[in-house]
């Protein structure tokens, strides 16, 4: 008798940005029934999930050179608009579908697969969640992602949260799911490199000013200079013209060439995991990069030059025993992480990051098997709940107030021609470069 192929499982993520296609990506990998994607199955063992990817078309989609970065390999991958993306879902059957995006647009398609899917019982795991430190818009954020099937939570503190939130609004909270951040591994630390490297981890938005971001250079090459021994690095995340999730004004790239640095000091690009092999000390405001390091047990410091403000994001660190000055960092000081302030963010320094997403591979599966098939999504927001807030999210993705595309959809009935096609490209960069060098100026002006 010969021997029957295993069911490729199949997996769908959506993402809108460079980081949330790395999220969204490996949360799939972490999460997905069957081995993972990065091995190959054993003789007679479930296949190798097949993934999809879609880019949601935005300001942030990214670039070839930023999805080689991220290093996660798709069966394919391709930009799509709303109503190209909801069609796909419509016409094709997947087992698990990753929405990693930010929560509007989670929304928007949460309400939009519902529209599209109907009754159908016959359809994927929805599953979704937060990229990294959850530190601001937690409610808001929050609530624009209930709806689907496993919400998940990076850490215990999280899940907490998470929970007391919905249900605080009487909402549903069983689909909140403790995980981890999916990003997290590599070689734990085991000791000073030759030469000694630090590494600033600079963040697109945080500090916004140039005030800010100016002096933050200038300490990080004032201590190339008081320590010419040492390789002093700053870890960008895009190169310039490229987007990330959060808009850029003032990139570092162009304050630096104001300066006159040491030898010593590089602007580095690629993989944060690599560049965190070579690491000896991670220095950030606030940084997911933190976690990973930390996961790693790199000494890590989160600065408190600029203050700790919610602004920053680095008083999500308090307690962290991270927090320093670039003034003690100088003069030699390094901060011991806090033991159960480390354990509580899901990083897992301790052994247990293997076991992280055990739970949520428990209850998709569960949820595969479900006699009858899965019910309707049911998103907290509806046109009853949410009348002044909920059609505006819903028309910014072409979506009528039921979650159906609106007339005049960009692909909702047909594939564009070559002319639609070269003005869409048109469009899109005249958007990207209006939100990205023309609001700047202007907010700039008005500041005056």
């Amino acid at each position: 008798m010969p021997v029957s192929t295993p069911k490729r499982p199949r997996i769908a993520v959506l993402a809108d940005s460079d980081t949330r296609w790395k999220w969204g990506a490996l949360t799939a990998d972490r999460i997905a029934p069957g081995p993972s994607m990065e091995t190959a199955p054993r003789e007679g063992a479930q296949a190798r999930p097949l993934l999809d990817g879609f880019l949601l078309r935005g300001r942030a989609t990214p670039t070839a050179r930023q999805l080689e970065e991220v290093g996660v390999r798709a069966d394919s991958l391709r930009e799509v608009t709303a109503a190209e993306f909801l069609r796909a879902m419509a016409e094709e059957s997947y087992d698990l579908l990753v929405l990693s995006l930010v929560g509007g647009g989670v929304q928007a398609m949460l309400h939009g697969l519902k529209h599209v899917w109907g009754n159908r019982t016959e359809r994927p795991v929805v599953v979704t969640g937060y990229v990294g430190v959850v530190y601001e818009k937690l409610a808001d954020g929050l609530l624009l992602r209930h709806g689907a099937d496993l919400v998940l939570a990076n850490s215990r503190q999280d899940a907490d949260r998470f929970r007391a939130v919905y249900e605080g609004v009487g909402a549903d909270a069983s689909a909140v799911t403790e995980v981890a951040l999916p990003f997290l591994g590599g070689a734990p630390y085991e000791g000073q490199h030759d030469p000694c490297t630090v590494v600033f981890a600079a963040q697109p938005s945080v500090p916004e000013s140039r005030k800010d971001r100016t002096y933050l250079l200038n300490r990080l090459v004032q201590h190339a200079r008081r320590h010419p021994e040492r390789e002093v690095l700053l870890k960008l995340r895009s190169k310039p013209g490229e987007h990330t999730t959060h808009i850029e004004e003032l990139p570092y790239q162009k304050l630096v060439q104001r300066l006159d640095p040491p030898a010593n000091f590089r602007l580095v690009y690629g993989n944060m995991g690599e560049v965190l092999d070579r690491t000896d000390l991670l220095v950030t405001v606030s940084s997911t990069a933190a976690l990973e390091s930390l996961h790693r047990r790199i000494p890590t410091v989160v600065l408190t030059d600029l203050g700790i403000r919610e602004s920053l994001g680095n008083h999500h660190f308090v307690g962290s025993g991270c927090l320093a000055s670039w003034d003690q960092l100088d003069a030699g000081h390094r901060p011991v992480p806090d033991e159960e302030w480390v354990s509580r963010q899901g990083v897992a320094a301790d052994g247990s990051y293997a076991s992280a997403f055990d739970a949520a591979r428990e209850r998709i599966a569960k949820l595969l098997d479900r006699p009858g098939g899965l019910p309707p999504l049911v998103p907290y927001y509806t046109p009853v709940t949410a009348p002044g807030y909920l059609p505006g999210i819903l028309a910014r993705h072409h979506l009528g107030p039921d979650g159906a595309p609106l007339p005049g959809a960009p692909a909702a009935d047909k594939d564009p021609g070559p002319v639609r096609q070269i003005v869409r490209r048109a469009a899109r960069g005249a958007y990207r470069h209006g939100v990205q060098r023309v609001a700047p100026v202007i907010r700039r002006m008005g500041e005056l």
